[in-house]
């Protein structure tokens, strides 16, 4: 990109990597910003939010940004103090709008691209330091000026916090477009990893192997469980259109709340994984929903909560199988990977084949586990949060519970997908065979 005096194709000065940097981060926060800002205004034209001032609804658009990447908003106001009465109260609104936060995200990993096809393997970081500057200088001024009385958000916080997708999809976008780490940073791994020994690539060979099983079983789990609230709301569709009517927002209305619920798809879908997996999903203080055991309570009038089975549904325990076959998934590809250098030390070590097959299967179970179900908490973690309404300061998955149901879960469906693997190939070599002869 250059900065020209003319548009009559003479050269001029070479534009700033910082600068290029900070003017991708600028259509980032102003394309994020339209979409914040289009649903509130269009409500808002239409008397949704009544007398409400010009100023004060663009403070609501600015406070929605902060809220989709990340950053979380203190209420102050009137709410019930413990013996019923009306009392002074604050609360934390922090439930994050994942399907939104993945706006920034992609806009950087667009931006991420476009810079590293600008700038040299040792020069990257100027780039990205300026599209972060930028960033955070928006995030900052952001909570500065929309925060009230009411509503509020950390001036630190709203200048660090949207860092996070931001620079993730930087980093991404611009690994993406080089190709290679070698080609990004200028370190050449595999020239490092070549200069050492022979059983510490065949231990980084193992757990790379590892963690990548673990990862294909965490995506297939969130896929059987995106099918699952799929399925959910086809069949529960009558009671979501129900509230719908009983809310009466009419078109423009309807419309936003259905925007600001497609905003949380994403953390519906991991708290459809902890209902299946018996990890249980928290409705708000003293209320659980899961496949074995519910325990729920009234819920607002939000119509997609309409398709959360907040009672005993027959045959719902059977959901618990979707975590063991995305164990199996992931079982299934690291026998297919090729690196199962544990199992050929054993074999190597120890002559009993029964043995060391059994000790092999089950180490990598638990290791499958443990990452698959580490990853599912950490998604927990992210979809969960406060509404800051009354009870519902406590909403989503347990991570905890997540990592130890999803992973134990995992763990039994890697060790049969590792001991099914060798069958599945040879059926499957045997019938490549059997094609090529005929």
């Amino acid at each position: 990109m250059k900065l020209r005096a003319d548009q009559q194709g003479l050269r001029g000065l070479p534009m700033p990597l910082w600068l290029q940097g900070a003017v991708e981060s600028l259509q980032a926060v102003l394309l994020s910003a339209v979409i914040a800002i289009v649903p509130i205004a269009a409500v808002w034209l239409t008397g949704g939010f009544g007398s409400l001032p010009v100023d004060q609804g663009a403070r609501l658009a600015g406070q929605a940004w902060l809220l989709a990447h990340g950053v979380p908003l203190h209420l102050s106001g009137a709410g019930l103090s413990p013996a019923g009465g009306a009392a002074p109260s604050s609360s934390v609104l922090s439930l994050i709008p994942l399907g939104f936060t993945l706006v920034p995200f992609l806009l950087s990993w667009r931006a991420g691209r476009r810079l590293a096809r600008a700038s040299y393997a040792d020069t990257l970081w100027q780039a990205i330091l300026g599209a972060a500057g930028m960033y955070a200088l928006a995030g900052f001024a952001t909570a500065f000026v929309c925060s009230t009385p009411d509503v509020s958000a950390s001036s630190g916080l709203g200048a660090s916090v949207p860092l996070i997708p931001v620079v993730l999809g930087l980093v991404i976008g611009a690994r993406r477009e080089a190709g290679s780490w070698t080609r990004l940073i200028g370190v050449d791994a595999v020239d490092w990893i070549a200069r050492t020994g022979q059983y510490s690539r065949w231990t980084g060979s193992y757990f790379w192997a590892v963690i990548r099983a673990g990862f294909v079983a965490a995506v297939a789990a969130f896929g059987l469980a995106c099918a699952l609230l799929a399925l959910d709301l086809a069949i529960r569709w009558a009671d979501v259109v129900t509230v719908y009517e009983a809310l009466g927002a009419g078109g423009v209305g309807g419309g936003a709340l259905t925007l600001a619920q497609l905003g949380y798809m994403p953390n519906l879908a991991v708290w459809t994984l902890g209902w299946s997996s018996g990890a249980g999903v928290v409705l708000g203080s003293g209320s659980t929903a899961g496949a074995l055991t519910t325990a729920a309570g009234p819920l607002p009038p939000i119509p997609v909560l309409a398709a959360i089975p907040t009672s005993s549904v027959p045959l719902a325990s059977a959901a618990v199988v979707l975590a063991v076959l995305a164990g199996v998934l992931g079982g299934w590809w690291f026998q297919r990977a090729g690196e199962d250098h544990l199992d050929e030390w054993l074999a190597i070590k120890i002559p009993a084949r029964w043995f060391t097959a059994t000790v092999s299967a089950l180490v990598l179970g638990l290791l499958v586990g443990a990452v698959a179900g580490a990853m599912c908490a950490g998604a927990a973690w992210l979809a969960g949060g406060s509404a800051g309404v009354g009870r519902f300061t406590v909403l989503g998955p347990n991570p905890l519970l997540m990592l130890i149901w999803v992973g134990a879960e995992v763990a039994v469906g890697a060790v049969i997908g590792y001991a099914l693997g060798p069958w599945l190939e040879r059926g499957q070599l045997a019938r490549t065979s059997a094609e090529s002869v005929s």
